[in-house]
């Protein structure tokens, strides 16, 4: 079962060690000046939102946000993802961590842990993204086992229009603890039904559309 991260100081120290690399990334893409992006933790908002499924490894799911495509065609997502991916490596080999893996919806990082205190093993995991009126699109990459037959493609996250609106709205009616036991109790519904097809950015627009309906319509 999902629950709560209680331990604040690995917390924190996981978050700013996790996030400063991703800073890292954000900052090298964006210095290299062929498009422009932005980094987010996903659910973490102004509460914590980081799950854990009993002892098991914790995912610190960010998503890279691309606010311009620059040099880049939209429709060439598998050169964006290669690209994304060599960069990620870079900086990955700065901060001594080993290559990271090309999975169907993010790049995933080796598991690391602290040497003193909590020794709970976490990792990286990456979903590029970019956002237009429709909502919010994940890169997708559909594997096949022969490379050349691999296919990418952008996938609309569900009911991800005027996310940010939707989120805004909740916290103003101080209704984020709300969000925070149904999205719990979203997380541990889908592990249940054994459903791992529901990445935690989906589950989260998930559980802000159903509770902005209930209250706004």
């Amino acid at each position: 079962m999902f629950h709560y991260i209680k331990d604040i100081e690995f917390l924190k120290n996981m978050k700013y060690l996790c996030s400063n690399i991703i800073n890292q990334l954000v900052q090298a893409i964006n210095n290299d000046s062929v498009m422009k992006v932005e980094a987010h933790l996903v659910g973490s908002g102004s509460r914590n939102l980081i799950t854990q499924n009993a002892n098991e490894p914790i995912d610190l799911d960010y998503n890279l946000y691309i606010v311009d495509f620059g040099d880049f065609s939209i429709s060439k997502a598998g050169e964006i993802k290669e690209y994304v991916r060599k960069q990620f490596n870079s900086i990955l080999s700065k901060n001594q961590w080993n290559d990271c893996m090309d999975s169907t919806s993010v790049l995933t990082t080796e598991k690391r842990h602290f040497k003193k205190g909590n020794r709970t093993e976490f990792s990286i995991d990456l979903a590029i993204v970019y956002n237009d009126r429709s909502g919010w699109h994940r890169l997708i990459h559909e594997k096949t086992g022969l490379t050349y037959r691999d296919r990418y493609f952008w996938n609309l996250v569900p009911e991800s229009r005027d996310l940010f609106d939707r989120v805004a709205a909740l916290k103003d009616e101080h209704l984020w603890n709300e969000v925070i036991e149904v999205y719990l109790d979203k997380k541990n519904m889908y592990l249940s039904r054994q459903d791992y097809n529901h990445p935690s950015f989906n589950v989260y627009v998930e559980t802000i559309n159903e509770i902005y309906r209930n209250y706004f319509h």
